[in-house]
């Protein structure tokens, strides 16, 4: 094989993952135009489409997606022998593609990535914020930041946070005028902020759980956003109760601008995890970047 087709190759897994000649054209370091022109080049040599254009996305076809399906390991082969060289070098270099959705990029990756990058300068980190639940493997990322319970069983899974949990808060002024709730029942008589999800469109039910004792609440209230920063300056402001991490109000519940409600009726979860395939052996920046997320 030519090595001008092996590269075509490579860019058309490259352009069938990212569904965009753009962003491909970005990793792949060269001119949309030109990404374009050797799809087509492909295309031609092979003598079958393997790519639907349209205005705004590109998708591969089914004789694209059975080039696919026979490229995909063969091209995680030749990405392991290329990590595989670097254990030769002094500092971790290459790629690093991960997933994740907004808060946990906020919480998790904000305050340590930007003094790994200093320290490893030969890696480069390519972030994708989706709120959605992404196949690492189908989408080609190497890893993934969620929360411990949502990580498929067959990933391999390190903890990179504490556990978490959710509060139900409200203003010292509100609840001058409301009494507090004693159960997650009396929410129903609470103007409580809503937030809506992203994915699905649905508003987040409040969860309770003491004991063996588990309860989904639907609450109603002045305010409903798919937002996190509404909400909480909603409840900062004495419009009503919210749900809300407890990272995020804990210095307004020790200041006493915020006062914690139904504390026994919310439990820790897991926190945050990176997930990445089972692999024998991880790239090393990748294992350089769970060391520096792992640190406290």
């Amino acid at each position: 094989m030519e090595r001008n087709h092996l590269n075509d190759l490579m860019a058309f897994a490259t352009v069938a993952r990212e569904c965009s000649f753009t962003r491909a054209a970005a990793i792949l370091a060269m001119s949309p135009s030109a990404l374009s022109h050797a799809m087509r080049g492909l295309e031609e040599r092979l003598g079958v489409r393997l790519l639907a254009r349209t205005t705004r996305s590109v998708s591969p076809t089914e004789a694209g997606e059975r080039l696919l399906r026979s490229l995909n390991p063969a091209l995680a082969e030749i990405e392991d022998g290329l990590q595989a060289m670097a254990e030769w070098r002094d500092n971790p270099s290459g790629t690093v593609r991960i997933t994740t959705f907004a808060y946990a990029a906020r919480i998790v990756l904000l305050p340590k990535l930007p003094g790994f990058l200093l320290a490893n300068p030969d890696v480069r980190v390519e972030v994708n914020i989706d709120d959605g639940l992404t196949d690492i493997v189908a989408a080609g990322f190497d890893a993934g930041i969620r929360l411990g319970e949502t990580v498929e069983k067959d990933m391999i899974a390190v903890k990179i946070g504490p556990d978490l949990r959710t509060v139900v808060v409200g203003t010292p002024s509100y609840f001058e005028r409301y009494p507090p709730p004693l159960t997650p029942y009396d929410l129903d008589r609470h103007a409580c902020i809503g937030y809506r999800l992203k994915t699905s469109g649905g508003l987040l039910p409040w969860e309770f759980q003491r004991g063996d004792k588990e309860i989904k609440i639907r609450t109603r209230g002045p305010l409903v956003a798919n937002d996190g920063d509404l909400p909480a300056a909603a409840v900062r402001a004495g419009a009503g109760l919210g749900y809300i991490m407890e990272h995020d109000v804990a210095e307004d519940i020790a200041s006493g601008k915020l006062v914690q409600v139904l504390a026994d009726w919310c439990p820790r979860f897991p926190g945050f995890h990176l997930y990445h395939p089972s692999r024998r052996q991880s790239p090393p920046a990748l294992r350089a970047l769970i060391a520096a997320l792992k640190t406290s």
